[in-house]
C-alpha cells in the first residue's frame, strides 16, 4: 500500500512538473487568466467535504475490526487487489458479503 501510494504521488509531482515546464514557455497571459482558472485546484472547503465524505465508511469500525477484515481479504488475491485499490470494506463486502460487525 505504501508503494502504490509512493507511486502515486511521484506520478502526479512529474505531471505537474511537466505541465508547469510548458505553460511557462508557451502561455500568453491574458487580462482574465489566473492559476485558480486552470481547475487544478479546488477550494479548501469542498476538498474536505470530499475527504469527510470518503472517511465516513469506515469511522464505525475499529481498528481491530478492519484488521481482521484486511485478514480474511488477503487470502483471495482478487480481494486482495481491490482492497489496495477500492479500499477494504468495498473489498470485503463485494467478495464476502455485508460486514458482520
Amino acid at each position: 500500500m505504501k508503494t502504490l501510494t509512493f507511486l502515486l504521488l511521484s506520478a502526479l509531482i512529474a505531471l505537474c512538473m511537466c505541465t508547469g515546464a510548458s505553460d511557462s514557455d508557451t502561455k500568453s497571459v491574458g487580462a482574465g487568466d489566473s492559476p485558480s482558472d486552470e481547475g487544478v485546484f479546488v477550494k479548501r472547503d469542498v476538498a474536505a467535504a470530499v475527504a469527510r465524505q470518503k472517511r465516513a465508511g469506515g469511522a464505525d469500525l475499529s481498528q481491530a475490526q478492519l484488521e481482521s477484515l484486511r485478514e480474511v481479504c488477503e487470502a483471495n488475491l482478487q480481494c486482495e487487489h481491490m482492497m489496495d485499490t477500492e479500499g477494504i470494506i468495498a473489498a470485503y463486502t463485494a467478495y464476502y458479503g455485508p460486514i458482520p460487525y
